[in-house]
């Protein structure tokens, strides 16, 4: 045996500090003085407000900074840099980078808006723009009816022509403008004046009544809720009455979950009702909270809506100064940083507790293990608007409505080529044909009904032969397609579902989380497939059904959606050459 020569361990200076980055401590202390923090490191859960506030003061996120960050709040670099490169609205920058452009403008180019001409607006200004400005593609921004749309900075508005935007550049309008009805900062009086809380306040009252009284009181709110069918307005149809009941049996404590981040392409009816009433909604919210005993409300509203939650911050800030009713749960109000998927309640969750939107897997439940592991009732906004209502006009009052069997209203968010778009209220069951008719004026001069999107980007692409089926829940799955957050998108005979199918696929490609291969690896191989000259329709059916059957969540399970329609529907589209 050869005997190997024993080489000297080489030289190791001695460690002067921890491995990693070193933090800059002049950095460290801009940082803290920034967020307003002392000695306390921030919470984990406000990581996502901490990179807001960093990115708004600095034009996007520098190494410095962000280690900085981690020292402050004892996370790990790693941590704080795998939720910065997550969310689509937070620019990372490399040191030696020059300095960010002082105004973005974002062209959306989502479904509605690419039909409205999204694509040449983007190229005119991208062409056109200014020193200091830099001009993006983004997805929708819930300005569907006012197609295309833009936002200049945060100040989104629409239809956008280059002449609007240079004008909007040169007058300096690049913040958010607050809604008329919120101008003013009286919105919570007047609601006050004209009797809004005087149903929490009565509710709240049976509190004082004794045990017996306010377990009866719950229970007549839960039967009503169930009598008039009140159901999940976000997408999902789960009976409301019967969520309530199933949080309130869990331990306390118990918390409430908004989800107004509405990203749906198509859907904007949650900013609607916010801009004109806030607290038509915030009554419903605090109602649904003292009935199943939550001891905190946390809203999550979507980064695009600037001017409204300056105005809900307002609109807050109110209620907890003059409450009308004793007891009141605290209301946070936290800001999403660009994530469709955060739409997906338990990705919801995740980003409330500051981390990466990634779906859990389930169960358990978010009823049952919800933010920060406690059980939670997640609502969305319309949902949550319609308890008022319900609780006092009675439930036969809210089922009185609704056409071809259904029961209830439904708000329908309407765009594409119709005269009149916009929230319509309409009742539940109402189909295409009539809500087109009835709500919108009718079809544009010059186009004519050639398909219709039923639930947004997931829910479908149906022809116009089928527009007389109701819209509602459970009336649109044995035709593929389902009412989602009833976001229904009109096209004529001057558009192609083709088109339109590739527009949200390629939406469902860059919103993926990336966490399930069906779904991260699925959507792209879909939008390469549909972007050939002729489609493998055979291997594009086994792709959707891998991705329906085996995606995590609901965004890869309704991906392959469109694709689906096309090839059952529009099949003509795809003969004959490029589709």
């Amino acid at each position: 045996m050869t005997q190997q020569t024993e080489r000297p361990l080489r030289d190791r200076r001695p460690r002067t500090g921890p491995k990693g980055r070193g933090v800059d401590r002049g950095e460290r202390a801009r940082v803290a003085a920034l967020l307003g923090v002392g000695a306390t490191e921030p919470p984990r859960d406000l990581l996502i407000e901490c990179l807001h506030r960093l990115q708004d003061a600095d034009g996007g996120l520098r190494r410095p900074a962000l280690v900085a960050l981690a020292d402050l709040m004892r996370l790990p670099m790693a941590e704080v840099y795998e939720v910065a490169s997550f969310y689509h609205h937070f620019d990372l920058l490399d040191d030696d980078a020059p300095a960010p452009a002082a105004v973005t403008v974002r062209v959306c180019d989502s479904i509605a808006c690419q039909m409205a001409g999204a694509d040449a607006l983007h190229a005119e200004l991208a062409a056109s723009a200014p020193a200091g400005v830099r001009v993006l593609r983004a997805p929708c921004i819930g300005r569907c009816a006012e197609a295309p749309a833009v936002c200049v900075g945060q100040n989104a508005f629409g239809p956008a022509t280059p002449a609007a935007v240079a004008d909007a550049l040169r007058e300096g309008r690049t913040h958010a403008e607050p809604p008329e009805a919120l101008g003013d900062g009286r919105a919570y009086a007047r609601y006050r004046e004209s009797g809004g809380y005087g149903l929490l306040a009565a509710l709240a009252a049976a509190d004082d009544q004794g045990t017996e009284a306010a377990t009866a009181t719950r229970e007549r709110v839960f039967g009503a809720l169930e009598s008039a069918n009140l159901r999940g307005l976000g997408g999902a149809g789960f009976p409301a009455g019967r969520k309530w009941r199933i949080v309130a049996a869990e331990p306390a404590p118990r918390l409430l979950v908004v989800n107004i981040d509405e990203g749906e392409p198509g859907t904007f009816k949650d900013r609607h009702y916010l801009e004109r009433d806030p607290h038509r909604f915030l009554e419903g919210m605090l109602v649904a909270a003292w009935a199943v005993r939550a001891e905190s409300c946390w809203i999550y509203l979507r980064d695009e809506y600037h001017a409204l939650r300056h105005a809900l911050e307002q609109e807050i800030a109110s209620l907890a100064s003059d409450p009308p009713a004793p007891g009141l749960p605290r209301i946070v109000l936290r800001r999403g940083a660009g994530a469709y998927i955060c739409g997906e309640e338990s990705a919801l969750i995740e980003s409330l507790e500051g981390k990466r939107g990634m779906p859990r897997l389930r169960p358990p439940y978010v009823a049952q293990v919800g933010l920060f592991g406690r059980p939670a009732l997640a609502h969305n906004l319309e949902t949550l608007w319609w308890v008022r209502d319900i609780l006092k006009r009675g439930d036969a009052a809210f089922g009185a409505h609704g056409r071809h069997g259904r029961k209830g209203l439904r708000s329908f968010s309407v765009s594409g080529r119709v005269r009149s778009p916009g929230v319509k209220l309409a009742p539940a069951g109402i189909t295409l044909a009539e809500l087109v008719d009835e709500h919108c004026g009718g079809m544009l001069p010059g186009h004519a009904l050639y398909a219709y999107l039923p639930g947004g980007a997931s829910g479908g692409i149906l022809p116009a032969r089928l527009a007389h089926l109701p819209l509602d829940f459970d009336t649109l799955a044995e035709h593929g397609c389902f009412i989602g957050s009833a976001a229904v998108v009109v096209l004529s005979q001057q558009d192609r579902a083709v088109d339109a199918a590739r527009n949200l696929m390629r939406f469902f490609r860059d919103e993926s989380c990336g966490q399930c291969t069906p779904c991260r690896s699925g959507t792209a191989k879909a939008v390469a497939l549909m972007d050939a000259p002729h489609w493998d329709r055979g291997l594009l059916d086994e792709l959707c059904t891998v991705m329906a059957d085996a995606s995590i969540c609901g965004l890869g399970q309704a991906a392959p959606n469109p694709i689906r329609c096309v090839m059952r529907y529009f099949a003509h589209e795809l003969e004959g050459g490029t589709p």
